[in-house]
């Protein structure tokens, strides 16, 4: 459990100036101590909105009992909840421009409920032991201009399943068993790397994760995000990396989701649209970035994969090409 946290003037200032790189350490919902309280503090970028509060389990869902302090011009919100604990869901209610309610799931959560539920769910991503230091200091010496890459591409929902139950009626693997499966299969069948599909939380099974809801998620169909560290640490440990799909340019307009988070398009393109089920995100620089600190959270704190494969570029191009540019950084 961290120490306190706040969304200082510097974090303000840099996250209006699109260089907060690791904003993930900030925004979201993280465990905390504040004085002798345990509790999480949580923190959500709402710019238009009138006000803000969580409700979750630790407050019976009550909208007025954890109202949220605007930090700063930025449109920041933040709060404590003393006695709110790992594993419990929660939401934000905002009170938009407009007045109207909207009930959103945390952009930065680092776990959400199983679908079809759309809550998010208070996670502690920094209690895994990780075991693959060999891996991690000899991929410093890997020259991809050399050495040779063989990548087996998997989507986990339908590369290996169990008999359907009314448990698991989808019959998934779950991350650790995925993890002996599929490391053997790739291990005899001589590749070098995993590409993972479809990891980020996501609604609708048929998507095959393409159309995100939360990009700081594992998804909670195949297991907790202890578990997805497990499967990656094991497939290192196997002597096997971890490609990560990652699909920045647009997302899904499902109600819990980034579309009009606070009544207004502040993720998005407000008119254009890849097909009717999915919204653009803008090209500013408070929004690339966040894209940006993707990025970096994967690769860096704390899944550690090997590199990102990026997905729908052209959506980006197409819009505008300074985006592009920010995103190959």
């Amino acid at each position: 459990m961290g120490e306190k946290l706040q969304f200082t003037e510097l974090d303000q200032y840099l996250f209006g100036q699109g260089t907060h790189y690791d904003v993930y350490r900030k925004l979201g919902a993280h465990p905390v101590k504040q004085g002798k309280k345990e509790g999480v503090y949580f923190a959500v970028w709402a710019p238009n909105a009138q006000a803000v509060s969580v409700i979750g389990e630790f407050n019976d869902w009550n909208e007025q009992a954890a109202p949220m302090k605007k930090a700063g011009p930025i449109g920041v919100f933040e709060t404590f909840v003393p006695g709110a604990k790992i594993g419990q869901l929660y939401k934000f209610f905002i009170v938009g421009m407009n007045g109207e309610h909207i009930y959103k799931a945390d952009p930065y959560a680092n776990e959400a409920e199983l679908r079809p539920g759309t809550a998010s769910r208070i996670t502690d991503i920094g209690d895994y032991k990780w075991k693959d230091t060999t891996w991690m200091k000899n991929r410093q010496k890997f020259d991809e201009t050399k050495d040779a890459m063989a990548i087996y591409e998997v989507h986990p929902g339908s590369w290996m399943k169990h008999p359907a139950t009314e448990e698991n009626e989808k019959g998934f693997f779950n991350y650790r068993e995925l993890a002996v499966k599929l490391a053997q299969y790739v291990k005899d069948m001589g590749y070098t790397h995993v590409e993972l599909m479809g990891i980020a939380e996501h609604p609708f099974d048929g998507s095959w994760g393409y159309q995100v809801t939360g990009y700081y998620a594992p998804t909670s169909r195949y297991g907790t995000p202890q578990d997805f560290k497990y499967l990656v640490d094991y497939l290192h440990r196997q002597k096997i990396g971890v490609i990560l799909d990652w699909v920045p340019a647009h997302f899904p307009k499902d109600a819990h989701g980034l579309a009009n988070f606070d009544g207004t398009a502040v993720y998005e393109h407000a008119h254009l649209v890849c097909i009717p089920i999915q919204k653009i995100f803008i090209n500013v620089n408070r929004v690339c970035y966040i894209e940006i600190c993707f990025n970096i959270y994967w690769i860096c704190y704390p899944l550690i994969f090997h590199t990102l494969n990026c997905l729908r570029i052209t959506a980006k191009m197409y819009t505008d090409i300074t985006t592009f540019k920010l995103i190959k950084l």
